[in-house]
């Protein structure tokens, strides 16, 4: 059980985690604090918060789990902000899409008190941000990723586990390497791949017309280049190694695609596209749904 949680960053992330926590009975009161005040006086009012705080250090006074729910370039100062003023039985989590530039902010700001702070990733979210978009269910049967640090006490991560898994959650472990190199291909790579696209069209004269014709494969395609571009911006810098290893490697099967397509290469095309196809039903199968954006965390 939970006495106090801070949640810095009070968006869908953080606010779908205090009400989930508050529907399993595992947290006693919810502090929350963050930079948009009217989206703390409606969290406030939708009884996904207790109490509003000033500043991240009124926040984290007296409480016994800290979560860090603001975008991933936004931590390092909350960090160096809260540490000398964490409680002495404090556990700090966070919710970032990237971790091992976190897990270096946390070192340098946390110091000795590195072993109270376990990384880890909700793989849950929705396009809707702010506190109102907060659902209790928003994590049941979906993954958060920890990557505990070797100084971490087993009790430790074992606590943020429980956090999790009362928010109704599953967990795996990962190293903040193998996580980064992952979420580079697998999500990253992807919202770069939509911003761009929806990006150009939208520099075109013609904009408006290619938009109104746009159907569902479109729509589908670029739903995730409706995310917070803050955070995306956050994310993309924070991850910037792994991505562009994974933008090189989609821009060369592009090229490879595009020397097929304009030398009238049906074969290769058709060759890739089955490929592309076979694995995408391998990954979900018909009558299942894995198109949920699993980066939706939102600014404080």
């Amino acid at each position: 059980m939970i006495r106090r949680l801070a949640v810095l960053g009070v968006g869908l992330i953080g606010g779908s985690v205090a009400l989930a926590l508050k529907r399993a009975g595992h947290v006693e009161q919810v502090v929350g604090y963050g930079r948009n005040r009217s989206n703390l006086e409606q969290a406030l009012a939708l009884g996904v918060l207790d109490e509003i705080a000033d500043t991240p250090e009124q926040a984290v006074a007296g409480a016994d789990c800290i979560l860090l729910a603001m975008p991933v370039g936004g931590m390092t100062e909350v960090m160096h902000r809260i540490a000398p003023h964490l409680a002495a039985d404090a556990i700090v989590t966070d919710a970032g899409s990237t971790k091992q530039d976190v897990i270096a902010a946390a070192r340098l700001a946390l110091g000795p008190k590195i072993s109270r702070f376990v990384p880890g990733h909700p793989i849950a979210g929705a396009e809707k941000s702010g506190a109102a978009a907060a659902l209790a269910d928003l994590y049941d049967g979906r993954n958060v990723i920890l990557t505990p640090l070797p100084e971490n006490r087993p009790e430790t991560v074992a606590a943020v586990a429980s956090l999790w898994q009362a928010c109704g959650a599953q967990i795996l472990d990962m190293s903040a390497a193998e996580h980064d190199r992952v979420f580079a291909a697998v999500s990253h790579l992807p919202h770069l791949a939509a911003f761009a696209l929806v990006d150009e069209l939208a520099g075109r004269p013609e904009a408006e017309l290619y938009f109104r014709h746009a159907g569902s494969g479109f729509r589908d395609f670029t739903r995730i280049a409706g995310s917070s571009p803050e955070m995306w911006r956050d994310i993309a810098l924070a991850n910037r190694e792994a991505l562009v290893g994974e933008l090189d490697a989609y821009i060369a099967r592009l090229s490879q695609l595009r020397d097929a397509l304009s030398g009238g290469d049906g074969a290769r095309l058709f060759d890739s596209f089955v490929r592309a196809s076979q694995a995408r039903r391998e990954w979900a199968p018909a009558g299942t749904n894995h198109l949920e954006n699993e980066d939706a965390q939102t600014a404080p």
